[in-house]
């Protein structure tokens, strides 16, 4: 148990500052010795309150314009990642996205030298989709936050409007899994008891996110995405 409460009070400390990641860092901690059955649902459960108090806190830079439709698009995805999962070889679709999300990444680096351009509709349309597929997959939606990032001013309005997105997610995926029978009663005992580690990792992570520069926040981001292209390539060739 110990262990699964340093992941969490990890995973969510890199949520305070960049506004996702958590499930990258959790799994990552705990996918060595334990089923992704196990540490998925609990995931789930810890991520909704944090994603609540930082759409919250941010709720004066949410975009609806933006977040809606990509509420819309991820929904639709998670259902396509679902039909994926029970057909497709999985481990092949994941080298894929890992390859897309390090491309994702690379751009957002070098857009800082390049003028900032207006979001395109076809993009946010396809960006949308495959993050929902992802989400549906594995629980990752790098894509989505690659988009977000492009769309919002700075790193906090970011946060917010992903959070509101990650939100409606948690709330669809939290039916489908009760309806499934993955949360059981044991994951839900298991939340509750790593949930203040949680929340302590989330308030000490957007404390230390108000101490830091805007572009050392955009170029933490930037790392996490690619890491987590690398790691879905490397999980899986």
């Amino acid at each position: 148990m110990l262990l699964w409460l340093i992941a969490a009070f990890c995973a969510f400390f890199v949520k305070g500052i960049c506004g996702f990641a958590n499930t990258l860092v959790f799994t990552s901690m705990l996918s060595f010795g334990t089923a992704n059955i196990e540490i998925t649902p609990v995931d789930l459960l810890l991520g909704y309150p944090p994603n609540l108090i930082v759409m919250l806190r941010g709720r004066k830079k949410l975009q609806w314009k933006v977040i809606l439709p990509l509420i819309t698009l991820i929904l639709t995805g998670d259902a396509v990642g679902a039909f994926l999962l029970k057909n497709v070889n999985v481990g092949s679709v994941r080298v894929l996205f890992g390859a897309a999300v390090i491309a994702v990444a690379i751009e957002m680096l070098t857009r800082e030298y390049r003028p900032k351009a207006k979001g395109s509709p076809i993009l946010l349309a396809l960006i949308g989709l495959l993050s929902g597929v992802m989400s549906g997959l594995f629980g990752v939606a790098a894509l989505m936050v690659a988009y977000v990032t492009r769309m919002t001013e700075d790193s906090e309005a970011m946060k917010a409007n992903i959070s509101a997105v990650f939100a409606a997610d948690n709330t669809f995926r939290l039916i489908l899994y009760l309806f499934l029978g993955i949360i059981t009663l044991s994951s839900l005992k298991t939340a509750a008891l790593l949930l203040p580690a949680a929340l302590l990792g989330l308030f000490c992570g957007i404390q230390l996110s108000g101490r830091l520069p805007e572009k050392f926040i955009k170029r933490l981001v930037f790392l996490v995405l690619l890491l987590s292209g690398i790691m879905l390539i490397l999980k899986n060739v």
